[in-house]
């Protein structure tokens, strides 16, 4: 009999529902999560499409990767670490207004039939089949996403949006010290 994991950041999965069953090599959900999101990353800079993680929308959410493509157009990535993860969160349909394309990314392990038709696929090999120690080896592009082109206003706001984004996380990067009181002085009193 298995007995569920004391550490909640592994997976309990049943062994009598295949849907919900993770991949042979369970690994916690966080590692699990980075792991497809940096072969992820590294596919979309092979397709030279530039990326920004967590990128608030104007709608209150946020999506896990935003990539905007050479030709202008921007990509909707949602990562999703196992069944669960995906069956538990159904805010993806709304991130569709602001991207031309809507991707999942998932790992090999994934049971694929699970995610929608009208959505693209990449799909992270992670796990000790793939490099020595689980180290993250790629990820490939499965299915394309149907285009659903942006209205022009809705693209220019985004591309503010983005472009300002880019430009406040490398001004942090670049100067921690003048991000910290800039902040402070904006702070309500």
């Amino acid at each position: 009999m298995d007995m569920p994991s004391s550490d909640p950041a592994v997976v309990d999965t049943p062994a009598s529902d295949p849907l919900l069953s993770a991949a042979p090599e369970l690994i916690g959900l966080p590692e699990n999560q980075l792991a497809i999101r940096r072969a992820t990353t590294m596919l979309c800079g092979r397709l030279a499409w530039v990326v920004l993680h967590e990128v608030p929308l104007p709608n209150g959410r946020r999506a896990d990767i935003l990539a905007l493509r050479p030709d202008g157009g921007f990509v909707c990535i949602e990562v999703k670490s196992g069944p669960r993860d995906f069956l538990a969160d159904g805010k993806w349909p709304e991130y569709r207004p602001y991207c031309d394309a809507l991707y999942f990314a998932v790992d090999d392990g994934f049971p694929q039939e699970l995610l929608p038709d009208d959505v693209g696929v990449m799909v992270a090999c992670i796990g000790p089949h793939c490099l020595p120690k689980g180290v993250t080896a790629d990820a490939d592009l499965l299915r394309e996403a149907p285009a659903h082109r942006l209205a022009p206003a809705t693209r220019r706001a985004l591309m503010q949006r983005f472009a300002t984004i880019a430009a406040s996380r490398l001004a942090a990067l670049e100067d921690p010290a003048i991000t910290a009181s800039l902040r402070a002085a904006l702070r309500v009193e």
